[in-house]
């Protein structure tokens, strides 16, 4: 059996007549963490639109969980969750009425049970009957998170999860994804954040102007960088002088 949860082979996509994916490559690895990273308008929401089934691609493959997005769009659906750049929760409902519509809707046995389970492990207990619309910009991604992993699927699509979040919400939900991929759920996020990707990532692929320039473990990319060495102490490139280094050269070309 393959070791991957996604395999993505020459992925192209195009609207009109701008093509935004290139012939895109990557592997996601089982129970792991994989950021794709890039600026607005390099991708990333396509192929992550590609592989949740919601949009196909014009050419190349794209397999999640062994099974084809386009031959088997169903398979794969069983197979995942998204969470999208926007918290898709019901506002006049409270946390707990979503979570319990959604365990119904998913076919769970006692979903009230499951629902007061994910309300206690996402920090929302206090909170549980009150209407959402009431609700922070911490707490609403915090139950759209937990909303995507009722029934517990085995690869979860985090499409740019902590944008237009404080720095404590966010740190709450990195937190969140370390803890789910810890419990063998393989997370795809994609980040326009350097330091979530430095914080969460085992693996980064760098997506700029729709194909993949970069990719591997953050030390990985640290060694594309050139050393600099100030008094004999060599200094330790960050996550985003890599990424600029990198960018730029694709610029200069």
């Amino acid at each position: 059996m393959p070791n991957h949860s996604i395999k993505v082979t020459g992925l192209q996509k195009s609207y009109k007549d701008h093509q935004v994916l290139k012939g895109v490559d990557f592997e996601v690895e089982k129970g792991s963490i994989f950021a794709l990273l890039g600026s607005n308008g390099a991708g990333k929401t396509t192929v992550v639109r590609i592989l949740s089934t919601l949009l196909q691609p014009d050419n190349g493959t794209a397999t999640v969980n062994g099974f084809d997005v386009v031959s088997k769009p169903d398979h794969v659906r069983q197979a995942i969750s998204l969470t999208g750049q926007f918290a898709a929760v019901d506002e006049i409902l409270t946390g707990r009425e979503n979570l319990i519509m959604i365990a119904k809707l998913r076919y769970l046995k006692n979903p009230h049970q499951v629902a007061d389970d994910l309300l206690k492990r996402f920090g929302l207990t206090d909170a549980a009957t009150r209407r959402v619309s009431t609700y922070s910009g911490g707490m609403r991604r915090r139950l759209d998170i937990a909303l995507s992993i009722v029934g517990k699927p085995q690869i979860i699509f985090l499409d740019e999860p902590t944008t237009g979040l404080d720095p404590e919400a966010r740190i709450e939900v990195w937190k969140i994804v370390k803890e789910l991929a810890e419990g063998g759920t393989t997370v795809l996020l994609t980040t326009q954040y350097l330091e979530e990707a430095e914080q969460l990532a085992d693996r980064i692929a760098i997506l700029h102007e729709g194909k993949i320039i970069a990719s591997g473990t953050l030390s990985d990319l640290k060694k594309l960088f050139p050393s600099a060495k100030v008094e004999y102490i060599e200094k330790q490139p960050t996550l985003e002088e890599v990424f600029l280094a990198i960018v730029g050269k694709k610029e200069a070309k």
